[in-house]
């Protein structure tokens, strides 16, 4: 893999991915984006791999894309190639032909949430939160597809309530939401996140396919073509709140929206 902050390996019929940049609580660089659409392709190249499980080190699952890369920013044009280069790596996620399992121990927030909102299924410790509290960290706001992937899990209630908000929900309220799949003892976590994903290696790939196929067409009937918020998001990323929120973050202080 190209990142040293990513480790792969394999278990049996079962492919692991782990973010590990845990002095960041696992916070995601570039480097770190394309290993892990690097691992996608490894896993669904190797033929004996049937399920990937995707998690973090050090008690995060991902904090999100490092904010440090966000000073590059020029204009708002700047943050719709973000979007989208952001896009097609969850995107990819999303159209695995094998189950996905996203391990959630710790913080799953921004980015991190994005990455485990499109896997198949969401095994959490009772320490795992969720979130995108860009409302009172960053002032920068979501891509339509993973606005809608929040939609189609969550509703468009709960999902203005957290965008909104800026608030992280804990494992509990997250199994409630559906969001989660499963809650567990943080020392449960590991073996029982491997039991779950050999047991569904042993279910039959035609089935599996298949319905991860009709699925994504559906979703890709019911989604607007890409592009079609790049103004939105060109306004949000050229903001001055957008530049404050990410001074504010670098500096460690709390920022200051007009």
């Amino acid at each position: 893999m190209p990142s040293s902050n990513l480790d792969w390996d394999i278990n049996g019929s079962v492919g692991v991915v782990t973010f590990n940049r845990p002095e960041a609580r696992n916070a995601l660089t570039w480097d770190m984006y394309d290993a892990l659409v690097a691992a996608c392709e490894t896993a669904e190249a190797a033929g004996d791999v049937r399920v990937l499980i995707i998690r973090g080190a050090g008690g995060a699952f991902a904090a999100g894309t490092e904010i440090s890369q966000f000073r590059e920013f020029a204009d708002g044009e700047a943050g719709v190639a973000y979007e989208r280069r952001l896009d097609a790596v969850i995107d990819r996620i999303e159209r695995m032909a094998i189950p996905t399992i996203a391990e959630v121990d710790g913080a799953a927030v921004g980015g991190g949430c994005a990455i485990a909102v499109a896997c198949d299924f969401r095994i959490c410790s009772e320490r795992a939160r969720f979130g995108v509290p860009v409302a009172r960290t960053l002032g920068n706001c979501l891509s339509m597809a993973n606005l809608a992937r929040l939609v189609d899990l969550l509703g468009v209630a709960v999902t203005k309530d957290l965008l909104l908000s800026g608030r992280l929900i804990d494992a509990y309220e997250a199994k409630q939401r559906g969001l989660a799949t499963l809650v567990l003892p943080v020392d449960q976590l590991k073996a029982e996140t491997i039991r779950i994903a050999a047991e569904l290696s042993t279910r039959a790939p035609s089935t599996v396919k298949a319905t991860k196929a009709m699925l994504l067409r559906l979703r890709d009937h019911r989604r607007p073509p890409p592009g079609s918020a790049d103004d939105i998001l060109r306004a949000c990323y050229g903001s001055e709140e957008f530049k404050e929120g990410v001074a504010a973050f670098l500096d460690g202080r709390k920022p200051r929206f007009s």
